[in-house]
């Protein structure tokens, strides 16, 4: 199934081997093979070995990366999970809503999902590379998810969407590369860009932010900006750089 196989599952700060191990075979189950790990605190390990039981040949081959950017590379659209919001609000989106969101995208080239840390989750700067968060469900009383079984609901519901995905194509399919979305390293790019700008201009403060480039981050993820579109706002940026003609 082409779709999984373009969908990227990236564990972050992962403490328990055994977690990384029990994803690999919850993401076999459904048919998913990419999983990346970012800065795993005890990698390789037996107890990896032993928690995969039989989804081990996912493990010999699973990339480790120092930045998540590296792992994140020529993706388009990225999801984080969270079991909270934050003080500055993510869009958020239901476990099928975020899976047939990433099988659509995944139609246009590779696709990520995030997961963080067991105790903290991902950080705000992790988070700022999502287009959105997936929250599952889980009940008040005690939701309190183990990271694996959050990894295995959402490839199940990432295979739901990829089977009924089987009936004529999306008009996503036939787009132009320039009309594609714009992948999450070039929107990374432009963020640079625009941040650089806005001090060149001074209208942000490089020692006192706030929230504004992240505020600025949620206004154009909501906008999917497309490659063409991410070249014209850099071109843009290029000309307020260097001020009005004379």
């Amino acid at each position: 199934m082409n779709l999984l196989k373009q969908t990227r599952i990236i564990l972050v700060g992962t403490s328990h081997p055994g977690n990384i191990g029990a994803s690999a075979r919850a993401m076999k189950t459904m048919g998913l093979s990419d999983l990346r790990l970012v800065n795993p605190v005890r990698y390789p390990s037996a107890e990896a070995t032993a928690m995969a039981s039989g989804a081990d040949d996912m493990l010999a081959h699973v990339p480790v990366y120092r930045q998540l950017d590296e792992a994140l590379a020529g993706c388009g659209l990225v999801l984080g999970t969270s079991a909270r919001q934050r003080s500055l609000r993510w869009p958020e989106l239901s476990p099928r809503g975020g899976a047939e969101a990433l099988v659509e995208a995944a139609a246009g080239g590779p696709v990520a999902l995030l997961f963080g840390r067991e105790q903290s989750g991902l950080s705000n700067e992790e988070l700022d590379r999502c287009r959105a968060l997936v929250t599952i469900p889980a009940d008040e009383a005690y939701s309190s998810l183990n990271l694996a079984a959050a990894v295995q609901v959402l490839s199940y519901e990432l295979r739901l969407a990829a089977l009924a995905r089987t009936g004529p194509k999306s008009p996503a399919d036939d787009l132009p590369p320039e009309d594609r979305p714009a992948t999450a390293d070039a929107l990374e790019g432009f963020y640079t860009h625009l941040e650089d700008t806005l001090i060149r201009l001074d209208f942000l403060d490089p020692d006192n932010p706030r929230h504004l480039m992240r505020r600025l981050r949620r206004l154009f993820g909501r906008s999917t900006p497309s490659v063409n579109e991410i070249n014209i706002l850099r071109g843009i940026l290029t000309a307020a750089g260097k001020g009005p003609r004379r």
